[in-house]
């Protein structure tokens, strides 16, 4: 129990955007990759349609305007995502001081695989704060904005759901956490909402609550 955090058993943390500041880095290297395969898109676009969401939610867009994607695309994606990340990751500034003062279970729940979110944390130093607490769209039949992960992510903590509280920085993350009955705060502090203002978009999808800098973190009202 954290007397700072009262009626809340789990944190629930969503990574990119939240954890680290990946999703401009992310989205550009789609936009670019779509780009090679005759779609195109830019940066601020890829952000706006695909923010929060699993490749499925790619794989699927990109069926519905007439031109699926290759076999090829989404490995060589996450080859070109994953040398970005090596080369400019960083962690959210503050993220760590926050996880250290923490007094009640956390976990992550993000719609990457497994394979980026334990890259990512790993190239950030934040892997070892969360060890095997890791829940992704991998392992649900329906990823964000449907509430299927964050409810499997907070049955796997042994948490209620009415008792959780979720980080998002997106659209689709925080309309998945209010249908899992869930409180959210909305995240804004990271590099891609240099490019546009979140707060009112999260705010309107029901955020309990919306915060730009980690050093906010303990200061709510």
């Amino acid at each position: 129990m954290d007397p700072r955090l009262p009626e809340t058993d789990l944190v629930i943390f969503d990574c990119d955007g939240v954890l680290v500041d990946s999703e401009e880095l992310s989205c550009r290297c789609l936009a670019e990759a779509m780009a090679k395969a005759g779609i195109e898109m830019s940066t601020e676009r890829a952000l706006e349609l695909f923010l929060g969401r699993s490749t499925t939610a790619l794989v699927d867009y990109c069926r519905g305007v007439g031109k699926p994607l290759p076999a090829t695309f989404l490995p060589e994606l996450a080859h070109q995502v994953r040398e970005t990340f090596r080369a400019q990751l960083k962690p959210i500034a503050g993220i760590a001081a926050v996880l250290a003062e923490l007094r009640l279970p956390y976990c992550v729940a993000s719609s990457s695989d497994l394979d980026r979110v334990r890259f990512s944390l790993e190239l950030t130093g934040l892997a070892a704060s969360f060890g095997q607490r890791l829940y992704t769209a991998q392992m649900v039949e329906h990823g964000k904005p449907a509430p299927d992960l964050f409810l499997f992510a907070a049955g796997g903590m042994g948490a209620d759901p009415r008792r959780t509280l979720v980080i998002e920085d997106s659209l689709s993350g925080v309309t998945a956490a209010r249908a899992a009955g869930m409180k959210v705060w909305g995240f804004v502090g990271g590099a891609h909402y240099r490019l546009a203002d979140g707060s009112a978009l999260l705010k309107q999808a029901g955020a309990d609550r919306i915060f730009a800098a980690m050093t906010d973190f303990w200061n709510e009202g």
